[in-house]
């Protein structure tokens, strides 16, 4: 018998578990919620009162919600994709009326990808204008909105359009090793964009100024100078143009590198609490963290493409999905629509690694500012601020959270002694 037949079958059966699964760890995740909705947990009676604990109660279950409607509206799309024949159908409409040269199918990939992003926007205005809105996180506007959806648009069309192009001619000009070039090339323009998102792209969408001369602005800049940490300046991000949501990181390589700081981040915290997380930051780059996960992402992409140079020697794969037997873009268009199938139940193992890091970052944060008081502060400022969950369930919070629990990080920063003459350290209770 011959299995490439069995694949349409096997990747509908991987559809539905995985929305099986997203639904059941929702649902898990929203009874530990409930359980502990009554009172605030003690660890956190002294700095979060009961209304702010309320409504991330009330958040949580919200966007929770939101997520379980989200699972099930993919998995409708994609049975109907998969299972009704929609895909191939389109496929031949598009080889009969434009053909099948490089460009032809590199834009019929564009298409299904920009009809299912288009897809997604319906619930993805939900969650910004109703959701986000109702608990007052939301400050954009629907014209905003909008037209960052259509700059979107047009980046993807200026730069994925032709790197697919190029990916397809690299597979049928280089033979069975195009994977390996394949890699290589996407590997490279990833590096490049790194390097060039910050000074042409990001400003498409946000406004960024230098972070005014002053205490702060000293402060953080002989942090970097004593931590060794290059960079070429501290900017401020409008981010409150769109989301009263908070958040810092860095854009750039080497003496290009710059800290960005969103405004709605520098109104909520203190000096040193800023100071503690931008410590928290260079610990990431100190520890070389970047770096690691770049190879990472490298890898993991290496063996991706090499999965997709398989698929697409067995014809019967895609003959499965209703497909010819002939042809690179429906693997690549079918790889797309399920690689998610697998890596999602790979997703603990990655957020592992990933929570491992944060770790050592705070450490090296809570070091290089004299104690974990301030880095203990600002995340709880951050946490009441975004109305985080304070009670997820540990499976859940294994499947999709990258960073720990903010009680799981006090308890790990409040192991860490304060040097002689700091601040004492902040209660993280029983």
């Amino acid at each position: 018998m011959d299995l490439n037949h069995l694949a349409l079958p096997v990747a509908l059966a991987l559809i539905v578990a995985k929305c099986l699964a997203e639904l059941w760890l929702e649902h898990l995740n929203r009874r530990h919620v409930l359980a502990h909705a009554d009172a605030v947990p003690p660890a956190f009676e002294t700095t979060i009162d009961r209304p702010t604990y309320a409504r991330s109660v009330d958040y949580t279950l919200a966007r929770g919600k939101l997520h379980s409607i989200e699972f099930i509206y993919d998995l409708l799309v994609m049975l109907s994709l998969l299972a009704t024949g929609l895909l191939p159908w389109s496929y031949r409409v598009a080889v009969g009326s434009f053909g099948t040269s490089i460009w032809a199918m590199a834009g019929y990939l564009f298409l299904v990808g920009l009809i299912l992003a288009l897809a997604a926007l319906p619930l993805q205005w939900y969650a910004q204008f109703r959701l986000e809105a109702r608990f007052g996180f939301n400050t954009t506007t629907p014209a905003t909105w909008l037209l960052d959806r259509v700059k979107g648009f047009l980046l993807a069309f200026a730069l994925g359009y032709p790197l697919l192009a190029l990916l397809l001619k690299l597979a049928s000009w280089a033979g069975d090793h195009w994977w390996l070039l394949a890699w290589a090339t996407t590997t490279a323009f990833q590096l490049v964009m790194m390097v060039v998102a910050p000074v042409l792209i990001l400003p498409l969408f946000n406004k960024f100024t230098p972070l005014p001369e002053g205490s702060l602005r000293a402060r953080l800049l002989a942090l970097a100078q004593r931590t060794h940490f290059q960079a070429a300046g501290i900017q401020v991000m409008d981010g409150s143009k769109r989301s009263r949501h908070s958040n810092a990181f860095f854009t750039g390589f080497g003496r290009f590198r710059k800290v960005v700081l969103f405004d709605t981040l520098v109104g909520h915290l203190t000096e040193d609490e800023l100071e503690a997380v931008l410590a928290h930051e260079i610990g990431h780059y100190r520890r070389r963290h970047i770096p690691k996960m770049m190879i990472w992402s490298s890898v993991s992409l290496l063996a991706g493409f090499y999965v997709l140079a398989l698929l697409a020697q067995q014809p019967g794969f895609q003959q499965s999905f209703g497909f010819p037997p002939d042809g690179l873009a429906p693997a690549f268009l079918l790889f797309g629509l399920l690689g998610g199938t697998i890596t999602f139940w790979a997703s603990p193992l990655i957020n592992l690694w990933s929570r491992r890091f944060e770790y050592q970052a705070d450490a090296f944060g809570a070091h290089a500012v004299g104690g974990p008081h301030a880095l203990i502060g600002a995340l709880r400022k951050l946490t009441e601020k975004n109305l985080s969950n304070l009670t997820p369930h540990p499976l859940y919070s294994g499947f999709y959270y990258s960073h720990p629990t903010l009680i799981e990080r006090e308890q790990a920063l409040a192991a860490i002694p304060s040097p002689p003459g700091s601040p004492t350290q902040l209660s993280t209770g029983p």
